[in-house]
């Protein structure tokens, strides 16, 4: 997550398919090296580093490529997509404790490199398409050839050349993370921040506040395997639920009621005590945290657009990666302090509701000012009508006047003199 933005940079200037075969290469050449390690320096290196930064290339422009490919059941696409994760995790643990057994940690990290290596063969498949959006005009196709026939031209050791490139590649970035200046995007990063350091430290002591409430260590582990399923299922029915008609313009608010929940069970689990209570939030709260992450790149698409849509996604995932990795040791540095889990649940729990609040109250002040401007509009001129899109408004009354005006003229009867007979 942390290289996600690398992802999408990789992806934008050369292609999808490159990103993930190159991700889909250094994985699997991590985990084959790794088999030959002979000490732990050397398993952070290829396990932490080339494998980590391997799929990393590969996650941002796979999930970039699934908004490109659909657009009337997005998602729901997202949610089959997203749902791999979760799947691959539920059925590869037990295969991988069995290919420990049977051919030891070393042969276990061949067979995967062997097997990550197949993210080549997917990447390859993903057949890159051209939006409309992503069409150039002919003016802008005419200036990148001239660019490039100026940078042929001049001296590749000279000073003039590296400042051209460096010119060159600061305007293409700038380009790509425009939408870093959208007021929206902003909102949507500071809730990122909120909702991910609320939704990790669960999954990390679910299972000792089980143990600490006399759930026994099977029934805790099974609590766990509870919150995995109903996580892929909430990827997938929770997707499929949005594409409804009823629900497809409200995905946003989706989204925020997904947040919302998950926080409220955060700060409803300090007074769950026991198994009958407990798989009930377990289930609860798999479910929205399946169905809040199927929607994070809908809500992004439908800020940034399309075309932005990878770059967006690894800045995203980059701020969802830094506290969810710093909010567990946090909240196990408060039950320390407390020699209770109720502060760091309810920390997490206020922490995903503000995430919540803060969208919605941005998303209620944008539309203040859409019915402010229309209000003073039809105060200033009666007959003005405003048709927005996005941010550009279009004034059509004064030319249907002229219209109606035209159109009285050419319908008026004329009246010619009469001659009289004779």
């Amino acid at each position: 997550m942390l290289c996600a933005p690398l992802g999408s940079v990789v992806s934008n200037h050369l292609s999808c398919q490159v990103g993930i075969m190159l991700g889909g290469l250094l994985a699997s050449t991590g985990l084959i090296l790794g088999s030959f390690a002979t000490s732990l320096k050397h398993l952070y290196l290829t396990l932490g580093v080339l494998t980590g930064l391997g799929f990393a290339l590969c996650y941002s422009p796979a999930i970039a490529m699934v908004g490109k490919y659909f657009s009337r059941r997005k998602a729901l696409a997202y949610g089959i997509a997203m749902s791999g994760s979760g799947i691959g995790t539920f059925i590869l643990a037990p295969v991988v404790q069995l290919l420990i057994e049977q051919f030891s940690w070393r042969g276990a990290l061949l067979i995967l490199g062997g097997f990550v290596l197949n993210l080549c063969v997917c990447g390859a498949l993903m057949r890159p398409i051209t939006l409309k959006e992503d069409q150039t005009t002919p003016e802008q196709n005419h200036i990148g050839r001239t660019q490039k026939q100026d940078f042929k031209r001049v001296s590749p050791c000279s000073t003039l050349t590296k400042k051209w490139v460096h010119t060159c590649l600061g305007c293409s970035l700038q380009q790509e993370y425009s939408f870093l200046l959208m007021s929206d995007f902003v909102v949507l990063a500071i809730s990122v921040l909120f909702m991910a350091y609320g939704c990790s430290p669960l999954f990390v002591y679910l299972v000792p506040y089980a143990l600490s409430v006399g759930v026994s260590h099977q029934q805790a582990a099974f609590l766990m395997s509870i919150l995995g399923v109903i996580d892929i299922i909430g990827n997938i029915t929770f997707g499929w639920l949005t594409d409804r008609r009823c629900l497809k313009n409200y995905r946003y608010v989706c989204y925020l009621f997904a947040v919302g929940l998950d926080g409220l069970c955060y700060l409803c689990l300090p007074m769950l005590q026991s198994l009958p209570l407990l798989v009930p939030f377990s289930c609860t709260f798999g479910y929205f945290d399946g169905a809040y992450v199927t929607l994070i790149p809908v809500v992004t698409a439908e800020i940034v657009g399309t075309t932005s849509l990878s770059s967006a996604l690894g800045v995203v995932y980059f701020l969802h990666a830094v506290p969810y990795l710093v909010s567990p040791p946090i909240a196990g540095r408060l039950v320390d302090m407390t020699g209770s889990y109720t502060a760091a649940f309810l920390l997490c729990g206020f922490s995903m509701i503000l995430s919540s609040v803060l969208l919605g109250f941005a998303r209620l002040v944008k539309k203040m000012r859409k019915t402010q401007l229309r209000f003073l509009a039809k105060e200033s001129d009666p007959k003005l009508q405003l048709w927005t899109n996005g941010s550009v408004a279009y004034s059509v009354a004064r030319e249907l006047d002229h219209k109606d005006e035209q159109s009285v003229v050419l319908t008026a009867p004329r009246y010619s003199p009469t001659r009289p007979m004779a």
